[in-house]
């Protein structure tokens, strides 16, 4: 089954009660959304709810992030293809031994950590918002190294890499899809 994002929320739900996991998770379903429009605009409600499934079992277990999950996703009865890219997310990373190859997955795996950087920073702005942010500010912030020291800078820039574009480039174009989800999802 590919669910549709109603569904897919309730999937989430269902493992994640912490509302920074559900969070992330709309945040980075709303990140993949916007790339989707320009990348692959046949498929937007795929990488949409890729975006939004990529953490589902985080939660419950962070020691075998992106291991579980396909446990979780096939009792759940969720399309391979699903399982396929949202464990790519974690290459390197985790005991996932799935490597992002089609745009969409390099895509996650690129801003999965910044999303993070780049709503942390927004946090620290008398704003609480990325509406009023700006690359300068992402860039100054990414460059910290800690400032959200979780947030990995060499995942950022392998993201970056193997979409061969420049950093800037990746920072820039998700910080304008972070900001596309201002009235949305309030950030």
């Amino acid at each position: 089954m590919i669910p549709n994002y109603e569904e897919a929320v309730e999937i989430l739900e269902k493992y994640n009660k912490e509302e920074f996991h559900l969070m992330h998770g709309k945040i980075v379903a709303g990140v993949m959304k916007y790339f989707a429009i320009k990348y692959d605009s046949e498929n937007i409600d795929f990488w949409n709810v890729v975006g939004l499934l990529h953490d589902l079992d985080f939660e419950l277990y962070p020691d075998e992030h992106c291991v579980k999950q396909v446990e979780l996703m096939k009792n759940e009865n969720i399309d391979e293809s699903i399982i396929h890219s949202t464990i790519s997310h974690g290459y390197g990373l985790t005991k996932s031994t799935v490597k992002p190859e089609h745009i969409m997955e390099k895509i996650l795996f690129a801003t999965d950590e910044l999303t993070g950087l780049i709503g942390a920073a927004a946090l620290m702005r008398p704003s609480k918002s990325v509406a009023d942010m700006n690359l300068k500010s992402v860039k100054k912030k990414f460059k910290d190294k800690k400032f959200a020291a979780g947030c990995s800078r060499d995942v950022i820039r392998k993201g970056a890499t193997d979409l061969d574009w420049e950093l800037d480039e990746l920072l820039s174009e998700t910080l304008n899809a972070m900001k596309s989800l201002v009235d949305v999802l309030n950030i």
